[in-house]
């Protein structure tokens, strides 16, 4: 399997070459259309130069004149009239030259050889040292015609410089291919990091820890991902709470149930003692149902799809139904119910919420004192609607309040011993009004009561 770390040198040097040969050719495209031309008129302005400085001091000798000049770095070729030929400087390589050109530059025309000189798609015609490659121009030496064909010594002139560049090419690519393979291994490295540690997060270890202080995308990445591993690590240790939970939830009913169904087998007990041990069998079964019922409830909520059924109705007629069906735990404690309950149609789940004012409202008698008052409130606001239920019971502390709407959590503190509870109301609460777009408040006082702000989308 081919690793990211061979795929991006690999494909970092492809794009490095590939880039290379598109601007060789666009410069060999730039070199014959613009350069080449260029490099013809220099040439042949020298060349008209030479023809010059020549003519105006004509008795001075032709061979040592031009001989002098080659030792600039320059080739040359000097026809008579019979078509003779004599060679300063550096030889030409190949000297071939058609007699319709020499005869033209003896007639007084300008030999574009540079510029016509087709010598393929590369630059590197420039530096064929042939004589069709030169310029040619008339010269008159005492008298006769001549015609003189020039083009600098390439090879004198930029041999070294040549060098130069072949040498800086090939180390300016073999640098960059070494920095690409550094550079690459610098980039792979904190990803590879990241998979050591998804591979550890996949077989539950949950400690891994990046060192990862970039500040680029892979650094978010890696921050990003240090966050999902606390999260999924939070996620665990609620699975194991949530497991330890019910189980101790369905362990405690299990065995009291058990402890007295084998004492219901002894024929020593009188009929006070059986009817009471069935009553607290009765009780404890009756919380073992509810426990279940809470627990279906949950993981319907939980699914990924809207578990919701909307339909629009009266909420405050809804509250009014919740405590005429608790109106028997409220009396017996003998509370006052305060309300301001106006009229307001929402559009919502009416069996989820009638759960959520059952709970909120159980909890608010379950945990007052008797004599003690609950305040029931209704106020619309914009598009939302904002229930408040306020009891003078026994409050929560402080140190508590971030906690009691997660799932089993118990204020043991505040819990009157009397009462047994699940843990799983308020988190049922929560998570229905979560699902309904809402937002749930919570404020306390220990010893002077609780008040619960439920706001709700009208729509």
């Amino acid at each position: 399997m081919k690793t990211l770390y061979f795929r991006i040198v690999i494909q970092t040097i492809l794009i490095m070459v590939l880039a290379s040969v598109i601007a060789f050719l666009i410069s060999n495209v730039y070199y014959h259309k613009v350069q080449k031309p260029n490099n013809g008129e220099k040439i042949s302005k020298v060349a008209s130069e030479i023809v010059s400085l020549y003519e105006e001091n004509p008795d001075q000798d032709i061979d040592a004149y031009l001989n002098h000049i080659a030792g600039l770095h320059y080739q040359m070729y000097l026809f008579n009239e019979q078509g003779e030929g004599t060679l300063y400087g550096e030889p030409f390589r190949d000297t071939s030259l058609d007699r319709d050109t020499i005869s033209g530059v003896l007639n007084g025309n300008t030999y574009q050889g540079i510029a016509n000189y087709n010598n393929g798609l590369f630059i590197t015609g420039f530096f064929e040292d042939v004589l069709i490659n030169s310029i040619g121009v008339p010269l008159n030496v005492n008298g006769e015609k001549h015609a003189l064909f020039v083009r600098p010594n390439i090879e004198l002139q930029f041999g070294e410089f040549r060098f130069f560049l072949a040498v800086l090419l090939v180390l300016t690519l073999l640098l960059s291919f070494l920095f690409v393979i550094i550079n690459t291994r610098f980039i792979v490295k904190p990803i590879t990091k990241l998979t050591e540690a998804a591979k550890r997060i996949a077989d539950g270890d949950y400690s891994s820890e990046l060192n990862v202080t970039r500040s680029d995308e892979i650094g978010d990445l890696a921050q990003h991902f240090s966050k999902m591993t606390q999260s999924i690590q939070r996620l665990d240790d609620m699975r194991q709470e949530f497991v330890s939970n019910v189980s101790h939830e369905i362990q405690s009913p299990l065995a009291s149930i058990q402890g007295f169904s084998q004492t219901l087998q002894s024929e020593e007990l009188t009929k006070e003692q059986r009817n009471q041990y069935l009553s607290i069998i009765e009780k404890e079964s009756r919380r073992m149902s509810s426990l279940s019922k809470q627990l279906l409830m949950l993981a319907s909520l939980d699914k990924g799809e809207d578990p919701l059924q909307r339909s629009n109705f009266d909420l405050a007629q809804q509250i009014r139904q919740v405590l005429f069906m608790l109106e028997w735990n409220w009396r017996e404690k003998d509370m006052v119910i305060e309300m301001d309950l106006p009229s307001i149609v929402i559009s919502a789940d009416e069996k989820l919420l009638n759960q959520v004012w059952t709970n909120l409202i159980t909890n608010s008698i379950k945990y007052s004192e008797s004599g003690s008052s609950i305040h029931i409130r209704i106020k619309s606001i914009g598009s939302t609607v904002e229930v408040m239920i306020a009891d003078t019971g026994m409050g929560i502390p402080e140190e508590d309040l971030p906690y009691i709407l997660d799932r089993f959590y118990k204020v043991d503190k505040v819990r009157n011993r009397s009462e047994t509870g699940s843990g799983l109301g308020l988190s049922i609460t929560k998570k229905t009004v979560d699902l309904h777009g809402g937002t749930i408040e919570v404020q306390s006082e220990l010893g002077k009561g609780t008040t619960f702000y439920i706001r709700l989308p009208l729509m």
